[in-house]
Order: C-alpha cells, then structure tokens, then sequence
C-alpha cells in the first residue's frame, strides 16, 4: 500500500471514529426532557379545546405552561378577566406537564394558524424531581426554539420558573433557580425576553408564604396578582400597548 494510499485510509478510520464518538456522545446526552410526547385521558381533551379556540385564530396573547399557568383558570380567574380580558388571550397551560409535553403541544395544533403579539413561556417545575437542571435548561431551551420556528413574528417572554418549597433549602426550588440561570442567556432582548419575578413571591428571608401559595407550589389569588402585575410593563411593552 503507497504512502498516500494509507495517509487517505487513515484519515477515513479517524473521521468514522469521531462521527461514531460524537453518535454515542448524542445518544448518551438524550433524555426525556427534550423527547416530545403526549399525555392521555383528560390531559388529550384539554389540548384539544385548546387546539380548538386556537382555530378560531384572534389571538394576540399565549401563556405557555403547567398547572400554574392553568390556574388561571381557577384561583387566577378574577386576576385574568381584570388583566387580560380583553387582550385577545388564551390560556395553553395543562397540569402536570412537562417540557416534553409542552414540546409535542407545539408540534400538534397549539399554535396552528396563529402568530401572536407575546408569548409568555413559564415550564420546567414539573422536570425537577426527574431531570438535571441542565436537562430541564435544554427542555425550555428547546420550546423556546420552536416558539421562534413556528412563530417568528411572535416576541417571548420568558419567565424564570417560580420558587417552590417553603426554604431555599428546598432541593427542587435549588434546581430551578439552576435551570433558570441557564435559561436566562437566551434573552436576545429583541425576540427573547427574559425575567424572573421569584423574588416577589418570597419573604426577605426566602420563605415561601402558603398565603402566596397554598401548597407551595400553586398561586393563590394573592399570587396570581402579584404574578400579573410583576409582568405587566413587559407585556404591555412587548405587545405595544
């Protein structure tokens, strides 16, 4: 075998390795909070209705999450009427769900057809007792792409995922605050918003109140306000009014 002729065969075994290391390193790195799937039961009716009011389009304004974003539909209820009645919005939050959930709703009629003002994105507590901080990072990383994909006309504005847990010694707050700190470099403060209203939920010593958040997860009426009017100047400035 000439010189050259080894050179080249040896320069394709290197260049087949690394494409296989890279292929192990990729499969290594997947995880359940970037892989989108659905949900059954009840969870399917829900997204449903929602893909349903999506299709009758006048949309200008999204809140994308769990059941704290679904909750606006129940202790948040007064607070919504009062601030977004008549901005033209729609609820797209489910119990329960996580990232990947969120990630397949995307893909699947939540967005059909429309192209709102603003987005406003709060996911990813539901990923903290299952996933690494930086898995969760890349889950809402990955919405945010998809939001920017599907909608490119549409500005977001993500929220740090709200404190929990009644101490900053709660271990699943600590890997929110750590998947936020991630998440917070995706701001391009042209298309991607940023912010992180935590701290106006919590007590000069961190402490979570159950007035705030009955169970130390859910908002309570109290909270629903504080949280609408924490976003307030940003809403109406991303939305032009």
């Amino acid at each position: 075998m000439t010189s050259r002729r080894m050179t080249t065969v040896t320069c394709f075994l290197i260049a087949a390795m690394l494409t296989s290391v890279a292929s192990a390193q990729a499969t290594a790195t997947k995880h359940d909070a970037i892989t989108p799937v659905p949900r059954d039961g009840n969870w399917m009716k829900r997204h449903e209705s929602m893909n349903a009011r999506v299709a009758k389009g006048n949309v200008d304004l999204v809140f994308i999450g769990d059941s704290i974003t679904q909750g606006w539909e129940g202790r948040g209820k007064k607070v919504w009427a009062d601030f977004y009645g008549d901005r033209n919005a729609v609820n797209l939050g489910i119990g329960g769900d996580r990232t990947q959930h969120v990630m397949w709703r995307l893909d699947n009629g939540n967005l059909e057809g429309i192209s709102p003002k603003l987005a406003v994105v709060m996911i990813g507590t539901n990923n903290s007792g299952r996933n690494k901080p930086e898995e969760i990072a890349e889950g809402v990383t990955a919405i945010i792409h998809q939001l920017r994909e599907k909608t490119p006309e549409t500005k977001i504005l993500l929220l740090a995922t709200f404190p929990r847990g009644a101490t900053p010694a709660d271990a699943k707050r600590q890997a929110n605050e750590t998947s936020n700190a991630i998440v917070a470099k995706l701001a391009d403060n042209e298309n991607i918003f940023y912010l992180d209203i935590g701290d106006k939920f919590l007590g000069d010593d961190g402490s979570l109140s159950k007035e705030i958040m009955p169970d130390l997860l859910h908002l309570s009426e109290q909270g629903y306000t504080i949280w609408a009017e924490s976003i307030e100047p940003s809403v109406s400035k991303l939305m032009g009014k």
